[in-house]
């Protein structure tokens, strides 16, 4: 592992991320299929993303 080689929060797992990335993009965990925000790209920082709740319309 490098220092430019994030973990998964949730399995510890090496998550690749592409050259082109951004802040606040989404990625998935290839390990265990989490879906993980770039919070910071200098430092490499991941957390997991924040669900999304259904209202159901109220």
């Amino acid at each position: 592992m490098t220092a430019e080689t994030p973990l998964c929060p949730e399995c510890d797992a090496e998550v690749e991320i592409p050259s082109d990335a951004m802040e606040n993009e989404l990625l998935a965990c290839a390990e265990c299929g989490s879906e993980l925000e770039i919070m910071s790209l200098s430092p490499l920082e991941l957390e997991l993303a924040p669900e999304v709740e259904e209202d159901w319309g109220e």
